[in-house]
């Protein structure tokens, strides 16, 4: 009877229910996906301001390598800072410079040379057509649409020089905006990355916050500087086939395959469709008007298949579909410059991921299919 009655001893350390464990994270995923559409709306509302930022801290992260090897030479801060800058600015203005007179050119005669790509594939579209001229009139027939006394209201837009006039002074300022804070990073040296270190609580701490930093600046610099040089190369080689054929303005497409190639995907497809429609305005037949365009993009495609993947190599690859998607969300949110920052971002991104050890199944995802541990666990299809 007494052994009965004594008490029963319990582990007070374990809970008398397990929880669930799919209840217990349901509320972090949440909070996760409300933080990430909050991160989101917010970047792209505060666009104006942290474009010209996001730019000038990637560039600040590209040009200190530089910056240290000049002052390795001698070359105090202040003056490697200015030198840096005033090539940028000297670059700059000098290609706006150049390419001024032939885009005004186009800009002036962009409404005749609409008509003329419209005549040239009139004759290709012309069946095309007669079935929508035909959709029309019965359509017309059938509601009692206006008649031939009618007349009809055309509201006028804006044409592309006054809307360029009218983004002219933002974009000008953007990118001044740009240049001064990049002239303020580069004079301040490494007074950042003192303060990082003097911030992390253990030496662990701060010398892996070293280690990704300077990971970061030179994957950055050698991925963007390898890539401007094939454009380089690029651009030289497109403008000499449009030469060569005889396309008019061969140093505007050099200018524009060099830029164009630093999108991803859609900087060939805006390329392509460009040479083809000069290509319709500038030769006789449809046939010789698509030469341009199959130059531009073989061009583009033996860069990308062959050339970039050998120069540039494993440890920089990157899943192309999720370069694909960082193109889109990043043009989505910031238009043109999101395109033009969205494969450096991901490039940081897959840094932090080497070094911290909870986000290597991220930095995995992110990377190029090919590397020794994708071949060890690649799947093999059945049979």
């Amino acid at each position: 009877m007494t052994d009965s009655l004594e008490p029963v001893q319990t582990d007070k350390s374990k809970p008398l229910v397990e929880p669930n464990r799919d209840l217990v994270l349901a509320p972090r995923w949440a909070v996760v996906g409300i933080f990430l559409m909050l991160f989101l709306a917010g970047v792209a509302y505060a666009r104006v301001f942290l474009v010209p930022v996001v730019l000038a801290f990637l560039l600040a992260l590209i040009f200190s390598p530089v910056r240290r090897w000049l002052g390795r030479r001698g070359l105090p801060v202040s003056m490697s800072a200015f030198l840096i800058v005033g090539v940028l600015v000297t670059v700059l203005v000098g290609g706006l410079y150049s390419l001024s007179s032939p885009i005004r050119s186009w800009v002036d005669h962009a409404p005749e040379i609409a008509r003329q790509i419209e005549t040239k594939l009139s004759s290709v579209m012309g069946s095309a057509q007669a079935v929508i001229a035909a959709g029309k009139k019965v359509n017309a027939m059938a509601t009692g649409g206006p008649g031939e006394d009618a007349q009809e209201v055309v509201v006028r837009q804006p044409g592309m020089i006054e809307g360029a006039a009218y983004l002219a002074p933002g974009a000008i300022g953007q990118v001044l905006f740009t240049l001064v804070l990049l002239l303020f990073l580069l004079l301040s040296g490494d007074m950042f990355y003192e303060k990082l270190v003097h911030v992390m609580p253990t030496f662990r701490d701060k010398r892996r916050a070293m280690q990704i930093v300077h990971d970061i600046e030179r994957k950055l610099s050698r991925y963007l500087l390898t890539i401007t040089a094939i454009n380089v190369g690029l651009g030289m080689a497109i403008g000499l086939g449009m030469w060569a054929i005889g396309m008019p303005n061969p140093l505007l497409f050099a200018a524009l395959g060099f830029a164009l190639n630093f999108v991803p995907y859609l900087g060939p497809i805006v390329g392509v469709t460009v040479a083809t429609a000069v290509g319709l305005v500038s030769f006789d037949t449809v046939g010789q008007a698509l030469v341009p365009g199959a130059l531009f993009l073989t061009a583009t495609s033996i860069e990308g298949q062959f050339i970039t993947p050998y120069f540039v190599g494993r440890s920089l690859e990157m899943n192309a579909v999720v370069i694909f998607l960082s193109v889109a969300l990043w043009a989505w949110l910031w238009s043109v410059v999101g395109m033009l920052i969205a494969v450096p971002l991901l490039v940081t991104v897959r840094v932090f991921c080497e070094h911290i050890a909870s986000l290597h199944a991220l930095g995995d995802f992110l990377s190029a299919r090919g590397s020794e541990k994708d071949r060890a666990t690649e799947v093999q299809p059945p049979g």
